[in-house]
């Protein structure tokens, strides 16, 4: 029974792994290193360029709100947003419309969150109740496996001269392989444990005061989500553009983005065995820290050894906070998990929204560099961090430090 057990929370950590490696590798970040490529043989413009990435965020934060909303089977989302991002990536290498490709982004981003919500919702609980919760480290390094792969093969064809509707449709077919994984892996993975009804949940129904300390919880929860959003979006975005302007070569300033990757697939199995013994918000504000520190290293020092020290610490933590944020939010969330998980993918994509937006202000009306906006990101971080380590309203109406909570 053991041995059946293991192999089940096995397949079900893997098809999360393979799952997010689509849904977020591709259907989020693929853009990135495609950039390049489109600019040179699709003739995107730089503006062009941030309307599409703009697309992919606004449909992010509604994949977000639809996911929490709708009443659809767990499975049944996350087998709408993998067809989805399949079908959108395929479809951005027909024609050379951008306003059409805009579509397309929004419409992936849509795909992305409900496969992150989903994803976390179904995988995160089961390995709870089967009493593996580690291997949610092994799931969330599917999304820096995506990224780097992405980063691999558009360095790969790019130093082969390959168009970028091609490198599409390459990514498209990589997609329709991982769907394909997805559904075998769930298919063999156990869905008969019932996740454990959580603290916060039986707290929840109770009492009124236990419904308002959980209320302040969720939103503090939220709020900081949020932040880490915004704080993140700059070098995530500018990090291969400020490469490019430092190395010409494109086989050297290639490497920023599956560095990136790379750093974040290794985090999240490294962090999930050093976990059981700090809490996990004492981890997210640790690994939030560091990439605090990332962020602000390119506004200091306009060198490669900078972008690549940033590469790893904003890489290399990203998707531990990542990781850090969904649990706390499932194991908050109750019986209403999903809800929760929406909610700070939400207002993840909210801080990811504001980001360039205010940089984009600041740069119009205040003259501001990126250098300065950097800056601004990184005292966004140290804000979130700051109100994590604050004690947490308890259920009980008492103070909660940080705690060694287990999930």
């Amino acid at each position: 029974m053991h041995q059946q057990t293991q192999s089940s929370t096995t397949a079900l950590a893997l098809a999360g792994f393979i799952a997010l490696a689509v849904c977020m590798g591709i259907g989020r970040f693929a853009f990135t290193p495609l950039l390049p490529m489109m600019q040179q043989d699709a003739d995107l413009q730089i503006a062009q360029a941030g309307w599409l990435a703009s697309a992919n965020y606004f449909g992010y934060l509604a994949g977000a709100l639809v996911a929490g909303a709708i009443p659809w089977e767990t499975r049944t989302q996350l087998r709408v947003g993998l067809w989805l991002v399949v079908i959108t990536t395929g479809l951005m290498a027909l024609g050379h419309y951008w306003p059409l490709w805009a579509v397309w982004r929004f419409i992936a981003g849509v795909a992305s969150a409900i496969g992150l919500v989903a994803v976390s919702t179904l995988c995160l609980s089961r390995l709870a109740a089967l009493g593996q919760p580690h291997k949610a480290g092994l799931m969330f390094t599917g999304v820096g496996f995506g990224i780097a792969l992405a980063g691999l093969l558009c360095m790969g064809l790019s130093l082969a001269h390959v168009l970028s509707a091609t490198a599409w449709l390459v990514m498209a077919a990589v997609a329709l392989l991982g769907l394909v994984c997805t559904r075998w892996l769930l298919a063999k993975a156990s869905f008969h444990a019932a996740p454990p009804a959580s603290d916060h949940a039986v707290a929840n129904s109770t009492t009124s005061t236990s419904e308002k300390q959980s209320m302040i919880r969720h939103a503090r929860l939220i709020f900081c989500y949020g932040c880490f959003g915004f704080g993140y979006i700059l070098p995530a975005t500018f990090l291969p553009a400020q490469a490019r302007l430092l190395v010409s070569d494109p086989s050297i300033f290639g490497l920023a983005w599956p560095l990136f990757g790379l750093a974040a697939a290794a985090s999240t199995l490294i962090m999930s065995r050093i976990r059981r013994n700090y809490s996990r918000r004492a981890m997210w504000v640790i690994t939030q820290l560091v990439m605090a520190l990332g962020v602000l290293i390119p506004a200091l020092w306009s060198s490669v050894t900078a972008i690549v020290i940033a590469a790893l610490c904003v890489g290399g933590t990203f998707m531990v906070v990542t990781m850090m944020g969904m649990q706390e939010a499932q194991i908050q969330g109750g019986a209403n998990a999903r809800q929760l998980i929406a909610a700070v993918t939400a207002a993840f994509a909210t801080g990811q929204l504001a980001g360039p937006v205010v940089f984009s202000l600041m740069h119009d009306y205040l003259g501001t560099s990126l250098e300065g906006a950097l800056v601004l990101g990184c005292a966004i971080l140290l804000l979130s961090c700051a109100l994590l380590l604050r004690p947490f309203p308890a259920l009980n109406g008492a103070s909660s430090p940080i705690d060694r909570s287990q999930v």
